[in-house]
This record gives C-alpha cells, structure tokens and sequence, in this order.
C-alpha cells in the first residue's frame, strides 16, 4: 500500500535552514506529482509546494516563493523541501501528500519549529 514517511523537521533559530524528506512506497513514483503541505496550530492545512512527476514544473505558495525550494529524486522515490531563511511563522507540521485517482494520501508529518 501507499506510503509517505517524512523526516528532517525539528528547532531551528530564525533565518535557518532544514531539509525535509519524503520516502515513499507502494506505487510508482516517477508517474505522480508530489507535494508539500503544512498546518500551523489553530489553522488549516496549506499548501506549500507542488512539483510534477519529471520535476518540470513547480508551483509555491506565495508565503514561501523565494526561500523554500522542492525537488525530487526518482530513483530514491523521495521528495524533498529545502527551506531557507525560516521565519517563526513557518512553525507547523509538515506533510508529504500525493493523489491517486482523486484519493489523497498523507504522511504523519514531521514537526517544524522555528524559535529563538
């Protein structure tokens, strides 16, 4: 079945950096756009960043554009979020997400906090 295991959240002072990692398993990754979604305490889930199955086109959220970055390794069906200049609002749980055939799948997140 389908699986998405983030990793990589934790503490980081403002203005830092974090790389965060999705491993996926049980379907064929290299056919399917991946993307990154966050929810913040007290509100709702976000998108934060979308990239398609060859990596040729990529979408973010606004709040992000310029400072988080998404990628994709096909061959390690893993996706990744590589996130610079961390503000305090960036504070929320991270999830990988993909859709297959109007299904939505999740992982369990990976916590970011961003504190001095």
């Amino acid at each position: 079945q389908v699986q998405l295991v983030e990793s990589g959240g934790g503490l980081v002072q403002p203005g830092g950096s974090l790389r965060l990692s999705c491993a996926a398993s049980g379907f064929i990754f290299s056919m399917y756009a991946m993307s990154w979604y966050r929810q913040a305490p007290g509100k709702e889930r976000e998108l934060v960043a979308t990239i398609t199955s060859a990596g040729i086109r990529i979408n973010y959220a606004d709040s992000v554009k310029g400072r988080f970055t998404i990628s994709r390794d096909n061959a390690k069906n893993t996706v990744y979020l590589q996130m610079n200049s961390l503000k305090p609002e960036d504070t929320a749980v991270y999830y990988c997400n993909l859709v297959i055939r109007f299904e939505d799948y999740w992982g369990q997140g990976t916590q970011v906090t961003v504190s001095s």
